[in-house]
């Protein structure tokens, strides 16, 4: 078996953002088998009765300084998006529709359109910029993620996702133990590098 970690994350969280970034310094540096779970966060949160930050006024105005914090901590490029939360929904579904091989150019570029140039997601003119710069056929992306068999895969990995105990993103799992939040990265990381 070969040994992974999982990596549950939706665009919509800027603390998936701030892991992805980690996990991109890291593979810089070490082999690390990745497995990318796109979920639909707020789905997630319904499932477990967790009602988000973003709509908790106090939790709002902390996370901005706390995902601000650990950006300058770790030397990663971050604006916080003045249209945040947007629906997220059409973006996640578009990772199960495109090409495998496209799919980590359309992680990256998504993530710091809306992390880090603090783009209007919800803009399809936006969106549609972004997908050709990820050489993403645009008329088949959007055929593609209204497919009610696309819309159940996301779904079933969003349930999948909470049947594992699985709560909010970014989330980590190695050897079945989960790991909540960019800041325990290293955590699932030492589970990674047990013999």
């Amino acid at each position: 078996m070969i040994k992974s970690l999982d990596f549950y994350f939706d665009f919509i969280s800027p603390y998936s953002y701030l892991a992805y970034k980690k996990i991109k310094k890291l593979k810089e540096n070490e082999k690390i088998k990745v497995n990318y779970f796109p979920i639909v966060l707020g789905a997630l949160h319904n499932l477990n009765g967790i009602k988000a930050a973003a709509f908790i006024n106090a939790k709002a105005k902390f996370m901005i300084r706390d995902c601000k914090m650990v950006a300058k901590k770790f030397n990663i490029n971050f604006k916080f998006n003045s249209y945040f939360p947007i629906n997220s929904l059409y973006l996640m579904r578009g990772i199960l529709v495109i090409n495998k091989k496209t799919i980590p150019y359309y992680i990256e570029n998504f993530f710091n359109a809306y992390w880090e140039d603090a783009l209007k997601l919800s803009d399809e003119k936006i969106v549609n910029q972004i997908l050709v710069n990820s050489k993403i056929e645009i008329k088949p992306f959007y055929k593609n993620i209204k497919q009610e068999k696309i819309k159940n895969k996301l779904k079933k990995l969003t349930q999948d996702a909470f049947n594992k105990g699985v709560f909010g993103a970014p989330t980590f799992i190695v050897n079945k133990k989960i790991f909540w939040g960019q800041d325990r990265l290293t955590y699932a990381l030492d589970e990674y590098n047990k013999d």
